[in-house]
């Protein structure tokens, strides 16, 4: 069942009748490349293209008795076409149909995710640049390290989607290949030229050699990366969601008018977008993992692959298509508290400065462990005594005999802890000439 949540357009991709609709695209230019060579008379090809169609319903009916989808699907054309039916399906088996068919609707479909992330890109970058110089605490192991941007969290954000575009873009044409070589991959009724010349009119490339079906490690690199995309949705998402909690209160996903966060207790406002992208990218996740289950098949092919595919392949675009184009909206409706992010950054009382102040003493000839305990002796206290640091460390007679007050005071300026945040946007946001270049 497509979720009521899908985006019509990618639905439309994995729906019976765009299935069908894209067989018969692969039947007609195999018609029509036999037809160039001679092999399928050209009258019976035009036939083929000006009549050949289909009736779901029709081809479901067949189905109930022929207990094989090519089969009942070639009937129920030939019943439309009439004489001319008999070139249809003609040196083919079904796999050439089925996965040649099936690489041009995981392009389709890699093209929307391209162009999801193209506009999550976008939307991360422009909030990146407007909070470029908003400061706040960065946290490493979920406790208060040194001063960073909110902007710069974004701009991490953004470096990852490029490489998940760029790993999009390599895994479509991974896909992007076609095959009309037969049973077992020997070309035994064809000849390898009219693969070149079916696979020329779809836009694919021959696979260089196959079995009856195309190998599944290309398709489990795409299903891989889409996985590897959620994955990084679900650490931005996961973010919000801690940078959301009541008591760091710092950003929160848009809460739109008249949403309810809890049906007991009205003053909840969940991060419910977020939560659901995690969620999603747990299915991802096992989809991909299935994927690389289908690789190993006995022989030239088996048909464990096929029933897995027809669940993981529409699922994971399905979801992943949805979880980008909600991120987006979160992204972009995202509200951000400056003035919470300051309070944060001060709630340590300045023992965040630590590095900076250890670095100073070092400079001026303490060595470094001594000086690390100077430093750390003091900003114990400032924890333990709830003391302001810079207070303790200019009474502090050991620190001040190598440190005088104004070098003290400038250890803690925030504007020179962020002095290179400029250059690091100039790296991340500088133009590049490949779409999904990291």
């Amino acid at each position: 069942m497509i979720p009521r949540y899908t985006n019509p357009e990618m639905g439309a991709i994995w729906s019976d009748q765009r299935r069908y609709e894209t067989w018969l695209q692969v039947e007609l230019a195999a018609a029509d490349a036999m037809a160039e060579a001679g092999l399928v008379p050209v009258e019976a090809a035009r036939d083929l293209r000006e009549k050949g169609g289909f009736d779901v319903a029709r081809i479901e009916a067949i189905e109930r008795t022929t207990q094989h989808d090519v089969i009942a699907f070639t009937t129920a054309v030939a019943e439309q076409v009439g004489p001319s039916a008999r070139w249809l399906h003609f040196g083919l088996t079904s796999s050439d149909v089925l996965d040649t068919a099936q690489a041009l609707q995981m392009r389709q479909a890699s093209d929307l995710i391209v162009g999801d992330l193209e506009r999550l890109l976008a939307a991360v970058r422009a909030r990146a640049e407007e909070h470029r110089r908003t400061p706040m605490i960065g946290r490493t192991h979920g406790v208060h390290a040194e001063p960073m941007t909110f902007g710069l969290k974004l701009a991490l954000w953004y470096a990852e989607l490029q490489r998940g575009l760029a790993r999009v873009a390599r895994a479509r044409e991974t896909v992007s290949v076609g095959k009309i070589s037969g049973a077992v991959g020997t070309f035994a009724h064809l000849d390898p030229s009219i693969e070149a010349r079916v696979c020329a009119r779809l836009g694919l490339a021959p696979a260089p050699v196959s079995s009856q079906v195309i190998q599944r490690d290309r398709h489990a690199e795409l299903l891989t990366t889409l996985a590897l995309v959620a994955a990084s949705l679900e650490k931005f998402a996961l973010e919000i969601r801690g940078l959301q909690r009541t008591e760091i209160g710092e950003v929160e996903e848009p809460f739109g008018k008249g949403q309810k966060g809890s049906s007991a207790m009205p003053h909840k406002r969940n991060p419910i977008g977020c939560e659901q992208i995690t969620g999603l990218a747990r299915l991802l996740r096992g989809n991909a993992l299935a994927a690389m289950e289908n690789v190993a098949l006995w022989h030239e092919r088996d048909i464990s692959h096929s029933s897995v595919e027809r669940v993981i392949l529409p699922d994971s675009f399905i979801a992943l298509d949805h979880m980008l184009r909600r991120f987006t909206r979160i992204v972009t409706g995202m509200v951000v508290y400056p003035d919470r992010m300051l309070e944060n950054l001060r709630r340590s009382r300045g023992v965040v400065f630590s590095g900076t102040v250890l670095l100073e003493l070092a400079r001026r000839g303490v060595s470094r462990e001594q000086a690390y305990e100077w430093v750390q002796r003091n900003a114990m206290r400032a924890f333990h005594e709830q003391r302001d640091f810079e207070a303790l460390l200019l009474a502090d007679a050991e620190v001040t005999a190598v440190l005088p007050p104004a070098e003290i005071a400038r250890a803690f300026d925030l504007d020179h802890q962020l002095r290179h945040v400029d250059a690091i946007f100039e790296r991340v946001f500088q133009p590049s000439g490949v779409r999904g270049e990291p």
